[in-house]
């Protein structure tokens, strides 16, 4: 049983690479895994009343609450972050792991943090479909971060296997960001209880909010303030609190779930149109926002999609992917097939 891919590139990916550097002015923005739509009235309206309380220090009591509510967990399970990536920072900065494992392909910071506060990292790369298998993980680990569903494989591992790689000694951080984005709602691992976790959220995914910042931690009481004790003072600004309390506000989850729903939609759409390419494969069945896909010629045909107005996500940055693989963001069906035909005439043009 190996953990690698065959066609795993041997030049070090780029950590830092996001989507965002593949997008520019013209492009249809493929590559970043943020909904592209209004915000709707009830979170602007939450936003622009939240500007009259700028003249004071965050007041995060509402947004507390609003997350404890939503989990049915304790306050003092959650900490507020800037955005789930800031929480990366939090783990690297608090924790003084032996032996800290980064389950890859997955978003890239997480080991960038790691790295930056001075900690070895030891990757386990899953082959395709990318499906998890806790065992590849080793028993001395005691740090395992990991997405679900999974930044840029589209792939959502069952909580139970995820669960399995929980034990006593050892940390257990599961990127959740784009749990939102599943349909039908699955659990999510904060639900278990089990100790040592560390569960992240973000709602910048779904809602439209990247330039905002705004996250939260669930982990167990103990957890959570060795993670506030490396955090900066207010570090979430009382915009992004609002934008907590209104998106997890009973109006807000059921607006999630209808775009959820929809989101289903949308990507059986897309998918099924990249099925009917030749040459195209798509790994599994993508579950979020965004699917991968592996084409021989992916940089030449990345850089033939921008000239045709379309900005995708290269997958040669992500460890154990290669040239081959790039990352599509779900969009509205007329923009799918927009997107399908100039693929489609891509494909013809280079053989």
């Amino acid at each position: 049983m190996g953990n690698r891919l065959p066609n795993v590139h041997t030049v070090e990916p780029d950590l830092h690479h996001h989507g965002d550097r593949e997008v520019g002015p013209g492009l249809v923005d493929l590559a970043v895994n943020v909904r592209a739509a209004p915000m709707p009235p009830w979170l602007e309206r939450a936003l622009r009343d939240s500007l009259a309380d700028l003249a004071r220090y965050p007041d995060e009591s509402a947004a507390l609450a609003a997350v404890a509510r939503r989990h049915d967990c304790p306050e003092d399970n959650v900490l507020l972050t800037a955005g789930a990536a800031q929480a990366f920072v939090l783990v690297a900065r608090a924790l003084r792991p032996a032996h800290a494992v980064v389950v890859h392909p997955q978003f890239t910071e997480p080991e960038a943090a790691l790295r930056a506060a001075g900690h070895a990292v030891h990757r386990v790369v899953l082959d395709e479909p990318f499906a998890l298998d806790p065992r590849l993980v080793p028993e001395a680990a005691d740090l395992v971060m990991l997405g679900n569903p999974t930044n840029p494989t589209s792939v959502a591992h069952p909580v139970s296997v995820i669960a399995a790689l929980a034990r006593p000694g050892r940390v257990l951080v599961v990127d959740e960001a784009f749990a939102d984005t599943l349909w039908p709602p699955a659990r999510s691992v904060a639900d278990l209880g089990l100790p040592g976790t560390v569960v992240l959220r973000s709602l910048t995914k779904t809602w439209g909010l990247a330039g905002l910042r705004v996250g939260y931690a669930l982990a167990g009481p103990d957890l959570v303030r060795r993670l506030r004790a490396v955090s900066p003072l207010w570090p979430v600004a009382t915009p992004a609190l609002a934008a907590i309390a209104a998106c997890l506000s009973d109006e807000g989850m059921a607006e999630e779930q209808r775009i959820a729903a929809e989101l289903a939609v949308h990507r059986a759409h897309l998918v099924t149109g990249l099925r009917t390419l030749p040459g195209v494969t798509v790994s599994g069945e993508p579950s979020s926002s965004f699917t991968l896909v592996r084409v021989q010629g992916a940089a030449r045909i990345r850089l033939a999609l921008r000239e045709r107005g379309f900005a995708v996500r290269r997958g040669d940055t992500f460890p154990g992917l290669g040239p081959d693989w790039l990352r599509i963001a779900v969009r509205s069906p007329d923009v799918s097939d927009a997107f399908l035909a100039a693929l489609a005439n891509v494909l013809n043009a280079t053989g």
